[in-house]
């Protein structure tokens, strides 16, 4: 009990329904010599393809068993990562064949149901079905005969991978189907393979290679709109990349609640990452920065929106510290699973920071495909997630939008930060605050409240660490009976700020903001504060800022 079977592995099949639950999913199995029978329980990552893990197949491979008790005392093979269970093909188990001509129908049969789930839209179905066509079609038994089969087997694989945003087999896929004959036919096919394996390197960031794919295309086919389109929009992503230059306009014009995402590049030309004293690894400027310049944009690796059905916040137990913590555990498990159809990009998620490091060896990827372990996902998210704002409409403590930001992740704290960040759909954009000199480190503020207790609670529980900057040693001398009347004045300026709009604002109005703000400055001692922002004074100073200018 409570055993990892190192090394080894076990074969099962199911042989009862399974139950889904919201967090986990469970079902029986026995092994595959039909012997005893054990429950079987797949937890919290546990969907692939849009289904159910456990019931997208009846047979299974497990690596690594792991057998131990349910909360309830009940025992169980649990796993945590969907990397250590491998689906078998129900349609291949047991099954040879005696002549190539029943081969080529076995695969030709699945290239004709994988087209037909394909119309149906179940892609889970499709890519099943074109995997195990693929299989055959490519054993010597067909492929030496007929190995257009298989070519024709994997483009189409590739349009299932694409759709299902699993880039690197589209890649592979679309490239393995390669004809490369001169015939107008194989021509056209080949342009199609091209075109998916752009789209797909395109969806990687990989710019360099896809305009290498659609110029590819366009040698077969120079008449072809959608590949000289996508040529247009590498020019323009390579633009964002090397200069930050944007089009903010029409970024924000093609944003919506149905369409978050945006179709932009990550520039980060001005900045590198380096060992920051004290603080493990930082974010470094490469060049002096005006204020108020783009110091650095950021696309999402991963964003789960308030509205998606696959948000979650949840509070979470850890045992190591014992702490309750906010968990964004949709942004976890929609990480995990980009990870799974993308194993190129595990490397680096996995660089970011958390306190689990696993087993130390690294390693991402092997014969039985790719490795992720949930565990340091967890960790990584907890510590380097970002709350994305209310940018499309009502969202909760529940359901907030949060996303993983690679580069951004880097970045340390400061409540007495060097720079501010907005959100453009899932690219984050960094801006100077203020003047920045080449060789400085970039420090954003992780919680931004005007209370030292909170803050510094928050810093601890989230982050694990208490801040020492200038602004929380100040405010650490101050007495308790000082911060309180700060922090009361304080809600008071938010709670005017929030109800009286500056457009508006009347004589009487500017002038009773104007003693809030005298009254919350005297909290503040003017020699231990000087040169040191007032935080709980500035949502009241912008607000006079602004109604004063409007008079």
């Amino acid at each position: 009990m409570d055993t990892h079977h190192r090394g080894r592995r076990l074969t099962i099949k199911r042989v009862s329904p399974v139950v889904v639950l919201t967090a986990r999913s469970w079902t029986m199995v026995e092994d595959a010599e039909g012997g005893d029978t054990e429950r079987l329980e797949m937890c919290l990552h546990k969907s692939r393809h849009g289904e159910d893990i456990l019931e997208y197949a009846k047979s299974f491979m497990i690596k690594e068993p792991y057998y131990t008790l349910t909360e309830e005392g009940e025992a169980t093979i649990r796993i945590d990562h969907p990397s250590d269970l491998i689906s078998l093909s129900d349609a291949l188990a047991g099954k040879t064949f005696s002549s190539t001509a029943a081969a080529e129908k076995f695969a030709t049969a699945c290239k004709s149901d994988g087209n037909a789930e394909l119309k149906n839209n179940d892609l889970a179905a499709a890519h099943e079905r074109y995997t195990d066509g693929l299989t055959v079609a490519r054993q010597d038994i067909v492929s030496k005969s007929n190995p257009d089969l298989a070519r024709d087997i994997a483009r189409n694989r590739a349009y299932v991978n694409l759709l299902l945003n699993h880039f690197d087999e589209a890649i592979s896929d679309a490239k393995a189907s390669l004809i490369g004959r001169d015939d107008q036919k194989s021509k056209d096919l080949d342009s199609k393979a091209y075109y998916r394996a752009g789209s797909a390197a395109y969806g990687l960031g990989k710019y360099d290679d896809a305009k290498a794919y659609f110029e590819a295309q366009l040698k077969l086919s120079p008449n072809d709109k959608d590949a000289s389109t996508c040529l247009k929009r590498i020019e323009v992503r390579m633009r964002e990349l090397q200069t930050g230059s944007y089009n903010w306009k029409k970024l924000r014009a093609g944003l919506s609640r149905a369409r978050p995402h945006v179709d932009a590049a990550s520039f980060v030309s001005n900045i590198k990452v380096e060992d920051s004293a004290g603080r493990g690894r930082g974010m470094f400027v490469t060049r002096d920065i005006p204020a108020r310049e783009v110091v650095m944009c950021d696309k999402a690796f991963s964003v789960v929106w308030g509205h998606d059905k696959e948000a979650l916040t949840a509070m979470t137990y850890d045992v190591r510290d014992d702490r309750i913590r906010v968990q964004p555990v949709g942004l976890s498990k929609a990480t995990v699973q980009k990870l799974l159809g993308n194993s190129s990009q595990i490397a680096r998620v996995m660089d970011l920071f958390g306190d689990y490091e696993g087993d130390g060896q690294n390693i991402f990827h092997n014969e039985d495909g790719p490795i992720v372990d949930t565990f340091r996902i967890h960790d990584i998210v907890s510590r380097n997630g970002f709350g994305l704002g209310n940018q499309y409409g009502e969202e909760g403590a529940r359901n907030a939008s949060t996303g993983l930001c690679t580069w951004a992740a880097y970045i340390n704290h400061s409540c007495i930060a060097n720079t501010t960040k907005d959100f453009v759909g899932d690219l984050m954009v960094l801006r100077a605050s203020r003047a920045l000199n080449a060789g400085e480190e970039v420090f954003i503020s992780y919680d931004e409240s005007s209370d030292y207790e909170a803050r510094q609670a928050a810093l601890k529980t989230t982050w694990g660490f208490e801040c020492n900057c200038p602004l929380c040693a100040a405010e650490k001398v101050d007495d308790a009976s000082v911060r309180k009347k700060r922090a009361e004045l304080a809600t008071q300026a938010e709670e005017f700020v929030s109800s009286e709009h500056w457009a508006n604002a009347k004589r009487l109005k500017i002038a009773s903001a104007q003693r809030l703000a005298t009254a919350i400055d005297a909290t503040y001692d003017d020699e231990r504060y000087k040169d040191i922002p007032r935080l709980a004074a500035r949502p009241i100073q912008e607000w006079l800022t602004k109604a004063s200018a409007k008079r």
